[in-house]
């Protein structure tokens, strides 16, 4: 049976791989998996497919847990929150248009975090109602 406690430590270490999958698959750097096939031009390698295969593998995971923890509004609710705070910072002129990458990396950022809470929701839920999803149960 799976460990069910929850604390920050397990939310910052979903948070953390949703961070290496965001930024491994794109990032302005110019070292990803997107930057990598970009260049492979007319050449595409194995290890090019194995990890394209694996970081697709990631995205699933984390983007089905999302969808079926937090719904469709809920995303989108995560969404304008995360959204609404980027144009406050623009807003309010402590970030400006003009850096493009810096809007990049938040984006980048608040996708891993959109995606690290729709992972660890069930159990902030299960915490805050005492319910639980029906996947949790336990058939014994």
């Amino acid at each position: 049976m799976a460990d069910r406690s929850f604390n920050f430590s397990g939310f910052m270490m979903r948070w953390v791989m949703a961070l290496l999958l965001v930024f491994l698959t794109y990032n302005p750097s110019g070292y990803s998996w997107y930057h990598w096939l970009a260049g492979a031009e007319t050449k595409i390698e194995p290890l090019l497919v194995l990890s394209g295969l694996l970081l697709l593998i990631g995205w699933v995971i984390y983007l089905r847990a999302t969808a079926r923890s937090l719904g469709i509004i809920g995303t989108l609710l995560s969404l304008a929150l995360f959204g609404t705070l980027v144009w406050s910072l623009i807003y309010y002129q402590i970030i400006s248009l003009a850096n493009t990458t810096l809007l990049v990396y938040l984006l980048l950022i608040i996708l891993s975090v959109v995606m690290a809470i729709g992972l660890s929701w069930s159990h902030v839920r299960r915490r805050l109602t005492g319910q639980f999803d029906v996947d949790d149960s336990d058939e014994d």
